[in-house]
């Protein structure tokens, strides 16, 4: 939930954030709202202390044995009045957590303002792959090697969905694994391997829900949602709790399977593994004190940015810009790495900070071990990293000319040894 006290306090800020992620709010009705909330909340106060008074009074006239009709009477006058009134604030309430709900998180002032045009190269890494014959792309690899079923895939499930097979199974099975040895043993990150399905609540208080709804697969039958990544249910583990400070910074690894239907994507990128509705998933998630929130995101992209070094896949850091930013991120670090055959750079993880924005429709809190007080943790989360992008850089950085796929050294011990794929 967007917090109210900002538009109160810092109305202007808000708007100009809103404009900088070319969004709209009408700040003037919640304000109006907020007001008419507060007014209402104050008037339903007085007259719930007045009640209390009058059945104090009650008492003592009974204790006394004195007549307390009269008293009574002023009582009920008074209950009725709150019964007319607690339906008001419950409605007008709605209304304004209606309204709250959908205002996007507020871009970090080190963001870059403006669309994607205005997205920053932050740094690159590796040299790109040069060949002396044409490489092939990921599809033309796949079919030769007989890793990837396309067609039975599409038989199985529609379009783009895929089948692994053979090797290719057994590659997406090693990157996983690398992966989560990398984070846990090397980074610090506990395991978790939570469920795929998830409760609208859930889907809310990471920001899916209501703004991403189109794109989210729903059961209607059990009104659960396909996670789109692991980001939402490991953030919900803490969903309605109150941390001990001393037990910040929490980091979370998750491997899931991650569904989205992309609503409005056909037409781009849709063949072969580039934009697929099912796809494997490395999360890293991360609870942290607000003070050092924008240090632990540096560091989440470093822990997403050694898997690439040690597979020796070339990649770039690009910030994005405000208008390119989620619903819910404050700022955001993209990874991509380029892909040799398509000659093309491909996204291969999001690294982004919520600051308290998630924490605040979750309710995930923590309190300080010298004040006593509750405060909002801040949340983040990155891919730590995605497949099937990253096994499309792998597949067409590491062919040779003869058609194999030589498999990088880090890599080969969760392949049984295996140095390449052959036909």
């Amino acid at each position: 939930m967007f917090d109210i006290r900002l538009i109160r306090e810092n109305r202007d800020a808000v708007k100009r954030g809103l404009a900088a992620k070319n969004a709209k709010a009408d700040l003037d009705t919640i304000l109006k709202h907020d007001k008419k909330r507060r007014d209402l909340l104050a008037e339903l106060d007085d007259l719930r202390s007045q009640k209390n008074a009058a059945n104090d009074e009650i008492s003592r006239l009974i204790k006394e044995k004195k007549d307390p009709k009269k008293k009574i009477v002023s009582m009920k006058a008074i209950a009725s009045k709150i019964d007319q009134l607690e339906p008001k604030v419950k409605d007008i309430q709605a209304r304004l957590n209606e309204a709250l709900i959908n205002i996007p998180n507020l871009p970090h002032p080190s963001v870059p303002v403006g669309g994607v045009e205005k997205n920053q190269e932050v740094r690159r890494w590796g040299k790109m792959k040069q060949f002396d014959f044409k490489p092939r792309t990921h599809m033309e690899i796949a079919e030769r090697l007989d890793i990837i079923d396309f067609k039975r895939a599409a038989k199985i499930s529609g379009s783009n969905f895929i089948l692994f097979k053979g090797e290719g199974a057994r590659l997406e099975r090693a990157l996983v694994n690398f992966m989560l040895d990398i984070h846990t043993k090397e980074h610090g990150y506990l395991e978790v391997f939570p469920p795929f399905l998830v409760n609208r609540d859930a889907m809310t208080g990471t920001g899916q829900l209501p703004k991403m709804a189109e794109d989210m697969y729903h059961l209607d039958m059990d009104d659960l949602f396909l996670i789109p990544t692991a980001e939402v249910p490991v953030t919900n583990i803490h969903r309605d709790e109150i941390l001990k400070e001393g037990d910040l910074p929490i980091y979370y690894t998750a491997y899931t399977a991650c569904f989205r239907r992309e609503a409005g994507s056909y037409g781009k990128d849709t063949r072969g593994l580039v934009r697929v509705h099912q796809f494997d998933k490395v999360e890293l998630v991360k609870f942290v004190k607000p003070e050092s929130s924008y240090d632990e995101l540096e560091k989440l992209v470093a822990n997403a940015e050694r898997i690439f070094q040690l597979l020796g896949l070339p990649y770039r850091v690009i910030v994005l810009a405000s208008g390119d930013l989620s619903f819910a991120s404050a700022k955001c670090y993209d990874i991509e790495a380029h892909a040799a055959g398509m000659d093309k750079w491909l996204e291969v993880s999001s690294c982004s900070n919520f600051e308290d924005f998630q924490a605040r429709r979750a309710n995930i809190r923590f309190k300080g071990k010298d004040t006593n007080k509750t405060a909002y943790a801040h949340t983040l989360n990155g891919s730590g990293v995605a497949l099937a992008r990253t096994v499309v850089a792998l597949l067409e950085n590491n062919q040779t000319r003869e058609g194999d796929v030589l498999i990088p050294e880090a890599l080969q011990p969760y392949m049984g040894g295996l140095t390449k794929i052959s036909k």
